[in-house]
């Protein structure tokens, strides 16, 4: 859980572990992905934990106030996978609109 973002489900029994994973290909990760945190209480519990204020996030915490579901997701990382398929040096050889310093907009 030390290596994961506050919003990680951590392993019911062993909250040393998240339920959450990784792939990897060639040494580069692709996909990250794994359960989220849905309730409020916990939201801000973990947030105090990492010691933060649940304050900078109220934004985004404005949702579960409400209540959510149980979710999860993953999110594949194209270009970084790209980029591995063609041995690219850099990833901005196959992003279609890299940006930089002098570049912010397509």
């Amino acid at each position: 859980m030390t290596k994961r973002p506050f919003y990680t489900h951590p392993q019911p029994g062993d909250g040393r572990w998240s339920n959450s994973f990784d792939l990897l290909f060639r040494g580069l990760e692709l996909v990250t992905g794994g359960q989220r945190l849905h309730r409020l209480s916990d939201y801000e519990a973990a947030i105090r934990a990492r010691g933060e204020d649940p304050a900078a996030y109220d934004a985004y915490l404005q949702a579960f106030r409400h209540g959510m579901p149980p979710h999860g997701g993953f999110a594949i990382g194209l270009e970084r996978w790209v980029g591995r398929l063609v041995e690219a040096t850099n990833i901005r050889e196959v992003t279609l609109f890299p940006r930089d310093l002098h570049r912010l907009t397509p």
